[in-house]
């Protein structure tokens, strides 16, 4: 009842916000003198921050706050809340009137979506950054001049930048849906690594039948996978051999069309190869339905290894990849297979839309001016170590002779110092607070280990990993990542993608474990699909893609 009652207030004062736009929402100047922008006694410019703030940190007394401060001569006024409940109380700051000069965020607990960011910036309360980035961030405009996807994330349809998002290009993280599979198996037994779909079938029955664990018993999963996160679904690695599988939206381009993969002949045809999987007892049953810490159980067996192949974005989503990990060294990547129509993997920008870094019509030009450069601080290498990361030779180091980075081709720039177990928190960087550009250029100059079963190397084998994914994806991908939807039908396309996409991923689980028939049920399969008003999604991000900057 308290969390409806909540929700309830919380509409009520978004409400009001919106009612009162129209007539109070282009007040920058009358705010311009607002205790939060005036300049201190000390002369300093004075901003009031909203930010997440974790329990290890205090950004009051946080070093890196200090560096900023001092070296851009501002004054914080935080005002910071946990984690939990975070995006509620940013809503209500917005929606009573009573929010600060600037909003720093982190990404993953909170940020302004896209449509936030339309409505509030057509009604004046959010302030585009466009000539502030053109007159006083050089690195900010290099990062988006450098970057179309970035770019497109980062500017609205009218061309206005509301705000910005970190920019953390993850590179194992865009290509989530990979197979690892027990080469120790593979040994024991005299198979080769499978290059196809039907070597990966004969393969799971060898695992199933032959006993590759010795224990006598018929205990082997063949392959498994899990529901809770991107990356450890089974069926998007299998389905990209017949029909590239996006795992999010189901969409692709189709000659420059949107189009949606779920109602194609290859769709059915992958399908039907995964239920024969699924009918010779070569998938757990479990895949569809289980959790993180399930899966887990059977990867780290400790009685006797039983998986075959998992399905994970990392190793160690399914396995102990630590010093004690028992079978750390047994699984190791396989390639997209060569299916009957295609070899994809499925891509996916590692960075989420939305921005994470706001200016209100509270903040004076000063107060704008400061601001800016300091997150174009934060843009170069310089401010991104020290930010990210913490202060030299405490959180990370310059490299020694003969280490070499995370990228073999690069140069190594930086080492990390991770810190024992029960240290005290250095509480000397802004961590995700300051990721704007951790691109992959510095995050390959990182120093890794060559030993990729090391936990100094397992980086490297996410990255090596990845190599054997990277540009097996369809030369033209559906950007979601990159789109912007008119906030008048946001809610709309919203509806329409959550029911698709349940309705898919429901059939898809029911037509592989026999619940129903893809040879009787297919056809009112595919009418169910059109009646979730298919077309009409279709041409709503059909728009969204030709008016995106993406596109442009």
């Amino acid at each position: 009842m308290r969390r409806s009652m909540n929700r309830f207030v919380i509409c009520v004062l978004i409400f009001t916000l919106v009612l009162a736009g129209c007539t109070s929402g282009n007040k920058g100047k009358d705010n311009a003198g607002s205790p939060g922008s005036e300049a201190g006694g000390d002369g300093k410019v004075s901003i009031s921050v909203f930010s997440h703030q974790d329990s290890d940190v205090d950004l009051k007394t946080n070093k890196f706050t200090k560096l900023i401060e001092e070296q851009f001569n501002i004054q914080f006024k935080w005002t910071t809340v946990p984690f939990d409940g975070a995006a509620e109380k940013r809503q209500i700051s917005m929606a009573s009137g009573d929010y600060p000069e600037l909003f720093l965020l982190i990404p993953w607990v909170d940020r302004f979506s896209q449509t936030d960011l339309l409505r509030f910036g057509k009604q004046g309360v959010i302030l585009p950054l466009n000539d502030l980035i053109d007159q006083h961030a050089p690195n900010i405009k290099a990062a988006l001049d450098g970057n179309e996807y970035y770019k497109a994330m980062n500017t609205a349809p009218d061309g206005k930048i509301y705000g910005l998002t970190g920019l953390n290009e993850c590179y194992h993280c865009s290509y989530p849906n990979k197979m690892w599979i027990n080469t120790t198996w593979l040994d024991k037994l005299g198979l080769s690594e499978p290059k196809t779909t039907e070597d990966f079938k004969n393969v799971l029955k060898a695992f199933k039948t032959q006993d590759p664990n010795g224990n006598g018993k018929a205990d082997e999963v063949p392959l498994s996978g899990s529901v809770e996160e991107f990356g450890v679904h089974i069926i998007p690695f299998l389905m990209n051999g017949f029909i590239y599988d996006d795992d999010r939206t189901y969409l692709y381009m189709n000659d420059g069309k949107v189009d949606i993969a779920a109602n194609k002949a290859e769709w059915k045809e992958g399908l039907t190869y995964v239920k024969s999987l699924y009918d010779e007892g070569l998938i757990d049953p479990g895949a569809f339905t289980q959790n993180a810490e399930a899966f887990k159980k059977i990867g780290d067996n400790a009685d006797a290894p039983l998986l075959g192949a998992g399905a994970g974005m990392h190793p160690a989503i399914f396995i102990n990849t630590g010093e004690d990990g028992q079978y750390n060294k047994d699984y190791n990547p396989i390639a997209p297979l060569e299916g009957p129509n295609s070899s994809y993997a499925t891509f996916n920008y590692p960075v989420e839309a939305g921005a994470t870094f706001v200016l209100t019509n509270k903040a004076s030009e000063e107060a704008q001016v400061a601001a800016v450069k300091m997150m174009d601080y934060i843009y170069t290498q310089e401010g991104a170590l020290k930010g990210i990361f913490g202060e030299e030779d405490s959180a990370w180091r310059k490299p020694k002779e003969g280490e070499v980075a995370l990228n073999d081709e690069a140069k190594p720039l930086y080492s990390q110092i991770i810190l024992p177990r029960g240290s005290d928190p250095l509480n000397d960087s802004w961590g995700a607070l300051a990721q704007y550009n951790q691109n992959k250029e510095l995050r390959d100059a990182q120093v890794q280990g060559t030993d990729i079963y090391a936990a100094d190397g397992f980086e490297r084998r996410l990255y090596n990993a990845t190599l054997l994914y990277d540009g097996k994806q369809p030369e033209s991908v559906f950007p979601h990542w990159a789109l912007w939807v008119d906030p008048e039908i946001v809610d709309e396309a919203s509806m329409m993608r959550t029911n698709i996409k349940d309705y898919i991923d429901q059939n898809a689980l029911q037509f592989v474990t026999g619940a129903k028939s893809l040879d009787k049920d297919w056809d009112a399969y595919i009418k169910g699909l059109e009646s979730l008003n298919l077309a009409r999604y279709l041409e709503i991000m059909q728009s969204s893609y030709d008016n995106s900057t993406i596109n442009k």
